[in-house]
């Protein structure tokens, strides 16, 4: 006889396993770096910047 299977542990990994895989589906899909969304952050916060300083005052 085979050793019995403990079917909550089946389906808890079962669950896990497909978590991951859409995880990893939306990282590839929406996800970017830490790094790349520090630069763009700083890149906007620049053109803001000199956006405000070129502004005229009225």
């Amino acid at each position: 006889m085979s050793a019995p299977i403990n079917l909550n542990k089946v389906k808890k990994e079962r669950d896990r396993s497909s978590r991951k895989a859409r995880a990893a589906e939306n990282s590839v899909a929406y996800g970017q770096s830490k790094s790349q969304k520090d630069l763009l952050k700083a890149r906007a916060e620049k053109i803001a910047r000199n956006l405000e300083a070129h502004k005229r005052e009225t």
